[in-house]
């Protein structure tokens, strides 16, 4: 296996006059979380079912495990849930993933496994139709576990579920990561990215904005200093640091790390200015998801 599980270079689907996914080079590597982030209609389900071979791309190429989307070989190697799981109503759990497995040519020791990881192994022989929201999203991962894929591809696991939900999901995904599965993700729930992914790819309008990890989005942290008077505290803290601050509305902006903040707190005091506050800065991932999207919000 090579550490890139999943690679496109100008990935594009087209309907008609409409461009559903335009472009996009991603990549995926081995071991991680990779979070595929942005709003409902972005182009996230559309890019993952090219990725499984559900449909054809207009232009570009993917590789799926080194292999052409919907190989055979990579089909055994990869576990799907997308767009929501679908199951036989009347069947139990245990009953839904037999049938599954038989047409994958696993055994009954697969199933077991999948409904213990998942979390399902006390109520799998409850008729699937009586299962909540939330324990039908875990059977869709436990199907999608089946034979221990590589890679998973989950698009939207946590969508429906209540607070308690979609933490339970949050874990679960966690730690088969730490399992070994490399989990692709789909989400437009900003705080579920953030939270457990490794890397992010932001789509919006059909085209990848950027690809990164959590902390490179965000960016570096500032030091916020609140103190009175400014003109006293201000130019201590410019001189303490080289120069490397910043007057603004809500105080003094040090484009510096966390570690600056005792020299900060020292040059205020020696200048005989009060100290009001300081904190640490930095942007969140829901305000680098709208720069980034913000194009596609103007339109």
């Amino acid at each position: 296996m090579t550490d890139s599980i999943v690679v496109t270079a100008g990935l594009t689907k087209r309907y008609g006059t409409i461009t559903a996914v335009d472009g996009v080079a991603m990549r995926v590597e081995a071991g991680e979380i990779y979070g595929f982030l942005g709003p409902n209609g972005a182009g996230k389900t559309t890019t993952l079912r090219m990725l499984v071979g559900l449909i054809r791309p207009s232009a570009g190429s993917a590789t799926v495990l080194g292999r052409a989307p919907g190989d055979p070989d990579v089909l055994r190697r990869i576990g799907v849930l997308i767009e929501g799981p679908g199951f036989y109503p009347y069947l139990s759990g245990r009953d839904n993933l037999r049938v599954l497995a038989k047409y994958r040519g696993l055994g009954r020791a697969d199933v077991e496994d999948a409904l213990d990881r998942v979390g399902l192994a006390a109520r799998a022989d409850d008729k699937f139709r009586t299962y909540s929201l939330g324990m039908k999203q875990r059977l869709g991962v436990g199907a999608a576990l089946l034979g221990h894929p590589d890679l998973l591809i989950l698009d939207e696991p946590t969508n429906g579920l209540d607070p308690a939900g979609m933490a339970e999901m949050r874990e679960l995904i966690t730690a088969l990561a730490g399992d070994g599965h490399t989990v692709l993700l789909s989400s437009h729930m900003l705080s579920e990215v953030q939270e457990i992914c490794d890397r992010v790819g932001v789509i919006s309008g059909g085209t990848l904005r950027t690809e990164a990890t959590v902390s490179e989005l965000r960016g570096a942290a500032s030091v916020l200093v609140r103190a009175e008077p400014l003109e006293l505290a201000f130019p201590a803290v410019r001189d303490a640091l080289g120069g490397n601050a910043l007057l603004t509305s809500g105080g003094i902006r040090v484009d510096a790390g966390p570690d600056t903040a005792p020299e900060v707190a020292r040059a205020v005091v020696a200048a005989g200015a009060d100290l009001l506050e300081l904190r640490v800065d930095e942007k969140s991932l829901e305000e680098v998801f709208f720069e980034l999207t913000e194009l596609e919000t103007v339109k």
